[in-house]
């Protein structure tokens, strides 16, 4: 299957580890598809959410996929700075012509001075005793965590200083 090329928009999909679909990003913009990492941008976009329900996100966004990683990140330009919202999921796949993973509940979110709060722990435990997690990708889940939050602490990846605001610009120059 061909990737798609900067400037092209796609529709990003999250799954459930069941299979469930869970929430689809109406319309994003390739920036990069990398070796080592898929970048995309997106601003004021439509999500739909698995029940039905409907909303727009509320400023641009750069969204960070790193190859075999598991984890993702979305960081968002707001008037006070970058805040991040990073989802723990499987790594990313292109297929049926849309950037696929698998979301296993965990979110960290990232203040602009870096300080960070990991949520939804007891959805995951709820889910990973649902639908079974296995003891390997419980393993995974858990590294992907280790590595996400050790990218914070070094401000290294998307949370280097600047890197959010210069694939911004590159965004802007596609829309």
């Amino acid at each position: 299957m061909i990737n798609p090329h900067p400037g092209q928009d796609i529709k990003i999909k999250s799954y459930k580890h069941n299979g469930a679909l869970h929430r689809v990003w109406d319309s994003s913009t390739v920036l990069q598809t990398g070796a080592t990492s898929w970048i995309v941008g997106n601003d004021r976009i439509l999500v739909k959410e698995s029940d039905g329900n409907e909303w727009r996100t509320r400023e641009p966004a750069i969204c960070t996929f790193g190859k075999g990683q598991w984890f993702n990140t979305i960081g968002m330009l707001r008037e006070d700075g970058v805040h991040y919202y990073c989802n723990i999921g499987s790594p990313y796949r292109w297929h049926n012509d849309a950037l696929q993973y698998i979301d296993y509940d965990l979110d960290v979110k990232v203040f602009p001075d870096m300080t960070y709060t990991i949520l939804d722990q007891d959805e995951y435990e709820e889910h990973r005793r649902l639908m079974n997690y296995p003891d390997t990708i419980m393993y995974e889940i858990k590294r992907g965590l280790d590595e996400l939050l050790s990218l914070i602490h070094q401000r290294k990846g998307p949370f280097e200083a600047d890197y959010i605001e210069r694939w911004y610009e590159r965004y802007l120059q596609y829309t």
